[in-house]
C-alpha cells in the first residue's frame, strides 16, 4: 500500500472516531500522529504554486493523471483541518495554533488551484476567537486583514468580529449573551476561555471599586450560573469569603498610606518637557 493510499484509510479512520458521539480522543491522536509521519512522506511529492514545468512534470510521474497529483494537496489540507479539529475537542490550544498556521498556507497559496474546502471560514473564525480568548487583539487585526471585506460577512468572521466590537466597547453582557449563538459547537472551547479572561478583568476592576461584595450580586457580575462557581472562583484569587453575611471580602487598599514615586513622576515630566521642545 502507498503512503497515499495509508494516508487516506487512515484518516477515514479519524473521522469516524471524531465522528461520533463520545469519540476516543486518545485513539485519535494516535491516529493522527501515523498521519502526521505520512505528510512528511508526501512532502516529497509536494511543489509551490510557482513550480516551473520541469518541477511539476517530475511531480506528476509519480501520479496516473492530473486528478490524482491534485488529490495529494486536497488530502494533506484535509489531514491538517481534521487536525485542528481535534485540538479543539482535546483542549490543545497549542496544536490548534500549529495547524491553522500550516493551514493558512493552503488556504492563501493554493486558494486559486484547489477547489474550496467547506472548513476554511469555521477555522478562520475560531482561529480569530482563540486571538481573542487570548487577549491578542492586535494580532486578531492582523489576521482580519488577511481576510476579503467580501468574506467577513461569512457567519464564521461575522461572529468573532461582534464579538471583539462588544469587548471593545466594555459590553460584556453582549458577550456572554453571544455565547447562544455560536456558529458551530467548537466555538464554545475558546468563548469559555474568552469567558474567563473577562471575568479577571472585572475582578481586577472589582477589587479596587469595592471592598466588600455580596455572593449574590458576584454571581451576577462574574456571569457564573451558581454560588459553587463563584466560591471556587474567589478561592483562586485569593479572596476572604464571609459565610456569616454572605460577602466576598477584598483585600483593603489604604490610599493615603500610597507612596508616590515623586521624583520618578518629575524626572518623566522634565524628559517629556524636553521631548515637547524638541519637536517645535
Amino acid at each position: 500500500m502507498s503512503a497515499f493510499d495509508e494516508a487516506t484509510k487512515l484518516l477515514s479512520d479519524l473521522k469516524s472516531i471524531l465522528a461520533s458521539k463520545s469519540p476516543n480522543l486518545v485513539s485519535a491522536g494516535l491516529v493522527l500522529s501515523k498521519l502526521k509521519v505520512l505528510l512528511t512522506k508526501l512532502s516529497f511529492l509536494s511543489v509551490s504554486p510557482s513550480a516551473n514545468t520541469r518541477e511539476l512534470l517530475l511531480c506528476r510521474m509519480f501520479f496516473n493523471s492530473a486528478n490524482d497529483f491534485f488529490s495529494l494537496y486536497l488530502l494533506k489540507g484535509e489531514i491538517l483541518e481534521t487536525g485542528a479539529q481535534w485540538s479543539t475537542k482535546a483542549n490543545d490550544i497549542l496544536a490548534f495554533e500549529r495547524y491553522i498556521s500550516q493551514l493558512k498556507t493552503y488556504y492563501s497559496d493554493y486558494g486559486s488551484i484547489l477547489p474550496p474546502s467547506p472548513f476554511v471560514y469555521p477555522l478562520l473564525g475560531l482561529n480569530l476567537l482563540r486571538l481573542l480568548a487570548q487577549n491578542r487583539i492586535s494580532e486578531f487585526h492582523t489576521e482580519l486583514e488577511l481576510i476579503k471585506p467580501e468574506e467577513q460577512t461569512n457567519k464564521f468572521i461575522s461572529h468573532p468580529i461582534e464579538i471583539e466590537q462588544c469587548l471593545m466597547e466594555g459590553s460584556y453582557n453582549k458577550v456572554w449573551n453571544a455565547r447562544a449563538s455560536v456558529p458551530v459547537e467548537e466555538y464554545l472551547f475558546f468563548f469559555d476561555i474568552l469567558m474567563d479572561t473577562i471575568r479577571d478583568e472585572i475582578a481586577s476592576c472589582s477589587e479596587k471599586a469595592y471592598q466588600s461584595l455580596p455572593i449574590t450580586d458576584a454571581i451576577t457580575l462574574l456571569y457564573f450560573k451558581t454560588t459553587e462557581e463563584v466560591l471556587k472562583f474567589a478561592e483562586q484569587r485569593g479572596w476572604k469569603v464571609d459565610k456569616l453575611t454572605k460577602k466576598i471580602l477584598f483585600e483593603e487598599f489604604d490610599i493615603d498610606a500610597a507612596e508616590i514615586p515623586t521624583s520618578k513622576v518629575i524626572r518623566q515630566t522634565l524628559g517629556y518637557a524636553r521631548e515637547l521642545e524638541r519637536i517645535v
